[in-house]
């Protein structure tokens, strides 16, 4: 399985909305908070974002639809990452590529 990276990822979902995914320290925090038991949010998904795996943040449409953005996860998050508003952003972000709004 061949895995294609858009180094320019990144800077495209940055340009939709404040992004500050690159704060996050993978530790867990998150995800074990969300009352949807969201294992792809955020920690994986802001990482495919950082790491220009679009294809992996395309596949993730519905996780990331289905957070109820209620911060829980960003309330205890030790490295103060704005999970909430970068899950708006990469809401927008989708929308725009995806369905060309």
């Amino acid at each position: 399985m061949t895995v294609v990276l858009n180094p320019e990822l990144l800077a495209d979902v940055a340009a939709v909305g404040e992004f500050d995914a690159t704060a996050c320290m993978n530790c867990g925090v998150c995800t074990a908070l969300c009352p949807l038991g969201q294992e792809v949010l955020p920690r994986r998904l802001f990482h495919d974002v950082v790491v220009g795996r679009e294809e992996a943040v395309l596949a993730e449409q519905e996780a990331v639809y289905s957070c109820l953005l209620c911060r829980l996860c960003e309330a205890s998050c030790p490295a103060g990452v704005h999970i909430t508003g970068n899950v708006r952003t990469l809401r927008r972000y989708l929308n725009h590529r995806v369905h060309g709004l």
